[in-house]
């Protein structure tokens, strides 16, 4: 039984050899595996729109796409999940020919977008996601989660080393 070909694999035999035509594909794929670890991610199987430019050129084919998906993962504050909504936009030369100056070829009069996709969106993952630019986080000392008008006033924290001199008072 045959594997059935990748939806990234996109036919460009009518661009080829052929500088100056062009082609625009609007793709709603499934993200083939997880994309990222840690913090933040985009789960397997998540929705990945695509809008493709591909250009015939005298090297090879120019793909210019923008990504639009949502990246899962947890606050770093507060660990509450987060779900955001992540845009980022790539342009690779796929080369006609097998040279070491290009990182990506046409390979069957097919460009693999995958690994150009996965690159993209990993690299543009947040580092550091927060549920909400002002997250006060989880209470130092509880490990609850604060609630901005549960902060209160700072307390001050005492030495247990001086706790004998608390009561202490000289006169003057």
């Amino acid at each position: 039984m045959a594997t059935p070909a990748s939806p990234f694999l996109i036919p460009v035999h009518e661009l080829m050899h052929r500088p100056g035509a062009m082609r625009e594909l609007d793709l709603d794929l499934a993200a083939p595996e997880q994309l990222g670890a840690g913090a933040a991610y985009v789960r397997e199987g998540d929705s990945v729109e695509l809008d493709v430019r591909l250009e015939g050129l005298h090297d090879g084919i120019l793909v210019s796409a923008d990504i639009r998906t949502t990246v899962s993962g947890e606050c770093v504050r507060c660990l509450d999940p987060v779900s955001l909504d992540l845009e980022v936009e790539f342009q690779e030369l796929f080369a006609y020919s097998e040279d070491e100056a290009f990182d990506f070829q046409v390979q069957e009069d097919h460009v693999n977008l995958e690994p150009v996709v996965r690159d993209a969106v990993v690299l543009a993952l947040p580092f550091q996601p927060v549920c909400r630019e002002d997250c006060p986080g989880l209470d130092p000392e509880t490990g609850e989660k604060r609630t901005s008008s549960s902060e209160g006033p700072a307390r001050e924290e005492v030495d247990p080393r001086w706790a004998a001199l608390e009561g202490f008072q000289t006169e003057e």
